[in-house]
């Protein structure tokens, strides 16, 4: 299926939304210190671009690039509404973020996932694009509530 993906202003309550329902669920299921979702004001830095994705009107899903350094960038906020599962919004985000970031010449994408059950559909999702795990990159410490995945692109 295809989905209308553009870079979202971050302004609509529905791109809100969707965003606060990933920050309360990371919140409740990752220890405080493991939480690295961002939530819409963190999402809104100059080094960060959001894009959406939409059947219509119709949210379902949105993922992020953070600029690291002139050769990489971190995946954030990856996220499908819960309408729209498996229907394979996440893997059109995910193959637009790769596009998107060898466009802008990055040799090297990143990402940080939970270790969890919960997260295990989004690790698959990683390893079938073909991200391998890292060690921790920028911020990140290790820590057993987290992956750390990269794609050489």
């Amino acid at each position: 299926m295809t989905y209308r993906i553009s870079i979202d202003d971050l302004t609509g309550p529905a791109i809100a939304d969707l965003l606060q329902q990933h920050v309360d669920q990371m919140r409740a299921i990752t220890p405080p210190d493991s939480k690295h979702a961002l939530d819409l004001d963190s999402l809104r830095a100059p080094d960060i671009t959001l894009w959406t994705a939409h059947d219509g009107d119709h949210l379902l899903g949105c993922a992020a690039l953070k600029h690291l350094d002139p050769t990489s960038a971190e995946i954030k906020s990856m996220r499908t509404a819960t309408t729209a599962r498996r229907r394979g919004v996440a893997a059109a985000l995910l193959t637009h973020l790769i596009t998107e970031a060898r466009h802008r010449h990055y040799r090297h994408l990143y990402l940080e996932t939970g270790a969890g059950d919960f997260f295990h559909p989004a690790r698959t999702l990683y390893h079938r694009f073909g991200f391998q795990p890292c060690p921790p990159f920028a911020d990140y410490k290790t820590d057993p509530n987290s992956v750390h995945l990269t794609l050489t692109l």
